[in-house]
């Protein structure tokens, strides 16, 4: 049994993995958010009298345009826009996983983490959607921060939620778990991962000891890798669609006023008070909240009909990437 002492420590050292992991991550994940947020009509579009507008957001095609974009406009305290809700968030969670009993500490410096550290395909399920609804609310606050035209300071939590939420989202916390379709896209993707994905994983690779090299070996056949990339292009093509989904609800706010900005419509905000990020231009477009997606279905079909189907594939190779590396994970 550890002493205090070497508790201080190992507590320490774990702070510390986490800091690391984070510096490294937080600028992958907060490109990927801005770069599937990043509203790019096709066309004209409707303002709130009926006038037709035309579109004079940015266009960014690329992941790594969207990297130099932040990069050039807002500097490195822009890429690290949403550190603290998700440095803090993963501190509690593997606080509650450690002492969970039969679960080891997952890492959670990834985008998206395929798979849960629980046995059984039941206990997984239950295990993933646990985790996905206690982080939600998170998810929703990092997304927002990362998106926001807005510079919020990292250590002024209050101040930055009144920038993040509106008045009833913060009189009213639920609300956030009732953000139109973002339930239901998150456990679409789990259900997906868990109850379909991850057992023909299995089956295509069954779990083998790693002191078992010779049977490890033995099952890299050409029939059985040409299955798995087949299962890891299609994966793919379920869950990126339903990542960029997740992803434009979690920053689409509840109860907006019509007309009004993210921060004019909030009697208890000042908005001398607020600084832009960039101040010569936005580094992403936001779609309209006048005209709200109002479920997981109205998302996508607006999505390809305002943008394209190419919009909902965004940094696609960032899906299939970790479920490539997870073929052999048992």
């Amino acid at each position: 049994m550890l002493g205090i002492g070497e508790s201080l420590v190992f507590a320490g050292l774990l702070v510390a993995s986490f800091a690391i992991s984070f510096l490294i991550a937080v600028p992958i994940a907060g490109t990927l958010v801005r770069f599937r947020a990043n509203y790019t009509p096709k066309g004209l579009q409707l303002d709130g009298e009926g006038g037709v507008q035309p579109h004079t957001g940015p266009v960014v095609n690329s992941y790594f345009a969207m990297f130099k974009r932040v990069k050039r406009l807002e500097g490195w305290s822009g890429l690290y826009k949403g550190f603290m809700p998700g440095f803090l968030s993963s501190l509690v969670i593997v606080a509650f996983i450690a002492v969970l009993p039969g679960t080891p500490i997952a890492h959670t410096g990834g985008h998206k983490k395929y798979t849960a550290p629980v046995e059984g395909v039941w206990n997984r399920l239950a295990y993933s959607l646990f985790m996905m609804v206690i982080s939600l609310p998170v998810t929703i606050i990092s997304n927002r921060s990362i998106t926001t035209p807005y510079k919020l300071p990292w250590f002024k939590g209050i101040y930055s939620l009144r920038v993040l939420l509106t008045s009833s989202e913060r009189s009213r916390p639920w609300i956030l778990f009732l953000t139109p379709g973002l339930l239901a896209s998150e456990v679409l993707r789990i259900a997906y991962v868990v109850l379909l994905m991850d057992p023909l994983r299995l089956t295509i690779f069954p779990p083998t000891p790693p002191s078992d090299e010779a049977k490890l070996f033995g099952q890299l056949s050409i029939a059985r890798l040409s299955l798995y990339l087949a299962l890891a292009v299609i994966s793919t093509a379920i869950l990126c669609p339903l990542e960029v989904v997740s992803t434009r609800l979690s920053i689409q706010r509840n109860h907006v006023t019509p007309g009004f900005s993210a921060v004019a419509q909030d009697e208890d905000a000042d908005i001398n008070d607020v600084v832009y990020s960039a101040s010569d231009e936005d580094v992403i477009g936001l779609r309209t909240e006048d005209d709200p997606y109002i479920g997981l279905v109205d998302c996508m079909k607006r999505i390809v009909r305002e943008e394209g189907y190419k919009t909902l594939f965004r940094a696609w190779w960032l899906v299939l990437i970790p479920l490539l590396m997870v073929a052999f994970t048992s």
